[in-house]
């Protein structure tokens, strides 16, 4: 267990803050220790013993806080009883949009997951069909999960979320459902939505779950179909006065074709180190690879990738090739962020794993002279759907325990 700071040291608090920031306190041990014993929450909050018990009795009264099991069998004397967060009092729901699919996850107020399920989009399907198609898919799965009502709602999909009107800008080329979705979600099921960039909840996930739970900041560099980024400061994800921050398939690159435009990312860094080129690259090196321009593009690079880290010296001078193309973006996000971390992330960017990571931190070490990590994402292919049901249970949990602390923000 780690030990923490008491509750309100050197400021003063009517009865009634004081009482809820104690128990926002107790409720953040709660979520991040597991169940306890008031004594446990006397030790880590500094609050006495009458304090401590009369916040266990008031969040069991709302329901937030219940009797999970004794202690102290081992020892003489009545045994004490440990308290836990009642994961069932609130339910949320993680919702991963690709071009071709539909992925959802229900979880408890402790993000435990209770049900999961997918949907496959055929290129042709029929826009409408496929929103309440999604909409019916997330409802089956709360049901199956045992929820009644879904409290928040996360969503990740491709492109630019406006700060402003909170609604997806979709690039050219990405099925229209996708920007129909969010509303037809709040509206059939009656419950907040939180969209958001894939690449942003994936670097959520990360943090939280994956490669960079040591840092504070850091950079996530996605490499897939798309190459995008997500830029984390101090803890807060930045999004951008546009929600355009970390648009990296657009940097002017050298070695491109040319340079991208306000509608396309094809002369900029994507065209560069986005899937097909990936493919290209490959089957100059003498790799195999599915001829360019497929459906299966991604999947192909993927595969690529994990052939030539499997191939050793043999693949060496593809890796090395395709970590020098990678280090012009790493170094130009190193230059303009400092973040001392970037990690590889996307199908393409995962495949490589350390082989492709360590070649980039030696090749950005040599253009810049700012530390640079270089890590390969570790969340795996699900990292946008965890991302989004972590978002959706931070949003609960600032709900039902209080937010003024910032405790929950992502």
């Amino acid at each position: 267990m780690t030990s923490t700071r008491g509750p309100a040291a050197g400021r003063t608090a009517s009865p009634a803050t004081a009482r809820a920031i104690n128990d926002r306190l107790a409720l953040h041990l709660l979520k991040d220790e597991g169940p306890l014993t008031a004594g446990q929450l006397k030790t880590l909050t500094g609050l006495s013993r009458p304090t401590v018990a009369d916040l266990v009795e008031r969040l069991r009264a709302a329901g937030l806080v219940a009797i999970v099991g004794e202690s102290g069998a081992e020892r003489r004397g009545p045994n004490a009883r440990v308290y836990g967060i009642v994961a069932d009092s609130a339910y949320v729901a993680g919702v991963d949009v690709r071009t071709d699919s539909v992925a959802v996850c229900v979880a408890d107020l402790l993000g435990r997951t209770l049900a999961e399920a997918s949907l496959p989009v055929a290129a042709d399907a029929d826009p409408a069909r496929t929103v309440s198609g999604a909409v019916a898919l997330v409802e089956r799965t709360a049901r199956r999960a045992g929820a009644d009502r879904l409290h928040y709602i996360g969503v990740g999909a491709p492109g630019l979320v406006d700060p402003a009107t909170g609604e997806l800008d979709s690039p050219a080329g990405l099925p229209s459902w996708h920007r129909e979705l969010a509303a037809a979600l709040h509206r059939g099921l009656a419950a907040p939505v939180l969209l958001e960039n894939e690449v942003n909840l994936a670097a959520v996930a990360e943090q939280r779950l994956g490669a960079v739970r040591d840092r504070d900041t850091f950079v996530l560099l996605w490499l897939g179909h798309g190459v995008g980024a997500a830029v984390v400061l101090d803890r807060v994800l930045r999004r951008g006065a546009s929600g355009g921050t970390g648009e990296i398939g657009f940097l002017p690159v050298p070695g491109a074709a040319g340079l991208p435009s306000a509608t396309g990312c094809d002369g900029g860094f994507h065209a560069l180190v986005g899937s097909r080129a990936i493919g290209e690259l490959a089957r100059e090196h003498g790799l195999c690879a599915a001829p360019a321009g497929g459906a299966d593009d991604a999947a192909t690079a993927e595969a690529v990738l994990r052939e030539a880290v499997a191939a050793g010296e043999r693949a060496a001078p593809f890796l090395d090739a395709l970590a020098a193309r990678v280090a012009l973006g790493a170094a130009a996000v190193s230059a303009v962020l400092d973040p001392g971390c970037v990690v590889l992330g996307g199908e393409t960017g995962r495949a490589g794993g350390t082989a492709l990571a360590h070649r980039v931190e030696a090749q950005v070490a040599r253009m810049s002279p700012l530390r640079t990590e270089i890590r390969p994402g570790a969340v795996g292919g699900t990292g946008v759907l965890r991302g989004a049901v972590l978002t959706a249970t931070d949003a609960a949990q600032n709900d039902l325990f209080g937010a003024d602390q910032g405790v929950f923000r992502t």
